[in-house]
């Protein structure tokens, strides 16, 4: 009886870590990346000068002011207004990928999903037009990728970039207009090619936005912004910010995605040990110096497009180019963006057995992107 008992205790045990490690994959990808080129370059004082303090400070201050946000249901009523908005299922799966869209150039790409993949599988469900949620998944994935790429503070290695290579904002927007443009014209062209006008009904729910709470919030969100603009020093917004949260809303700063950040503190130890190496350096500066475009976005494809900024940027000066191919290289594989990762996740727990299904539709789709995307802009340049 004791031995069975111990055995039962082992097997929930190791489930527990296996699903820990289907959760958070990349971040462990990023501690064993980590850790692998830390057995070639051991530890020393040279690492404290791998981390982007800035960055990292940046990202916490927006996701934790976001997560206050989202406790309030400040984004839900927000996209439920604009859904109820339309009568019929091509326009509000339009309405919820442009929400997904406008809201990755604001909070981030990975907490537009967060936010509005829900209310993407509430609409469907509740109308009953399940047969749309691959398809409005993936759009609101693609969405979020390539809508954040217009402002630095839109996905996470814009705002490396941003604040590695001191990037004017002016050029920063007018660098990513081109492709920007290019995502809304195929994003809107998809959901008019692969959604029917199909009339539905859309019930919202009476949410009250509290607005003491919402006023401050939106202040801190602004100073967030403010700060990655480089208008202030980014320490203000790590006194200010968590201060303002510990009195309005702690389990705000409890739900912040730590995992993102140690996911980024593991990739610049990764990427910091990679340009110390004098092999992996010659490669890649003789790659990179053929064309820095293709070179990222295929980097992209294998090892994702944060830890590629990350690391290629420690190999050239090209900002321009690497800004482009880590934006334009979200879209592909499954694993060429965190935020993808997210998509994922969310639609295979609530559709495990569609999951095959959904890889082919969702790889058809990205590397189309992918293609017209990588083709524009190499006629542009």
């Amino acid at each position: 009886m004791q031995i069975a008992k111990r055995h039962v205790q082992f097997h929930i045990h190791w489930s527990d870590v296996l699903r820990f490690l289907k959760k958070n994959a990349v971040l462990c990808v990023a501690i064993l990346a980590a850790a692998l080129t830390a057995l070639i370059v051991p530890p020393d004082k040279e690492y404290l000068r791998y981390f982007d303090w800035k960055t990292l400070t940046c990202l916490f201050c927006v996701l934790a002011v976001v997560c206050a946000l989202k406790n309030i249901s400040f984004f839900t009523v927000l996209a439920e207004k604009i859904v109820a908005l339309f009568k019929n299922a091509r326009a509000s799966v339009l309405a919820l990928t442009y929400v997904t869209f406008l809201g990755s150039m604001l909070i981030a790409n990975d907490m537009a999903l967060l936010t509005f993949l829900p209310l993407g599988y509430f609409v469907l469900s509740s109308t009953g037009k399940t047969k749309y949620m691959a398809f409005t998944f993936i759009m609101q994935n693609i969405a979020a990728n390539l809508g954040g790429m217009l402002t630095p503070f839109g996905n996470p290695q814009n705002l490396y970039l941003y604040t590695k290579f001191n990037i004017p904002t002016g050029e920063f927007v007018l660098t990513m207009l081109p492709p920007f443009l290019i995502s809304v014209a195929l994003i809107t062209a998809s959901c008019f090619l692969f959604v029917k006008k199909e009339p539905l009904q859309i019930e919202s729910k009476k949410i009250t936005l509290p607005k003491v709470r919402t006023a401050i919030y939106a202040v801190l969100f602004a100073l967030s912004i403010v700060i990655v603009f480089r208008v202030i020093p980014f320490w203000i917004g790590l006194i200010v910010i968590p201060l303002a949260l510990l009195f309005l809303d702690r389990k705000a700063l409890k739900d912040v995605d730590y995992g993102l950040l140690l996911t980024f503190v593991a990739f610049f130890i990764f990427a910091g040990n990679m340009s110390r190496i004098p092999f992996v350096q010659k490669v890649f500066e003789k790659l990179l110096a053929k064309n820095t475009l293709l070179v990222t976005i295929c980097s992209c494809q294998i090892i994702s497009n944060v830890p590629s900024a990350i690391l290629l940027s420690q190999f050239t000066g090209n900002y321009t180019q690497l800004l482009l191919g880590v934006n334009i290289g979200g879209v592909g594989t499954l694993i060429s963006s965190l935020a993808s990762l997210i998509t994922f996740r969310e639609f295979t727990s609530r559709y495990p057995e569609n999951t095959a299904h959904y890889i082919l539709q969702f790889t058809a789709f990205n590397f189309a992107f992918l293609l017209i995307l990588t083709g524009a802009q190499m006629l542009i340049l």
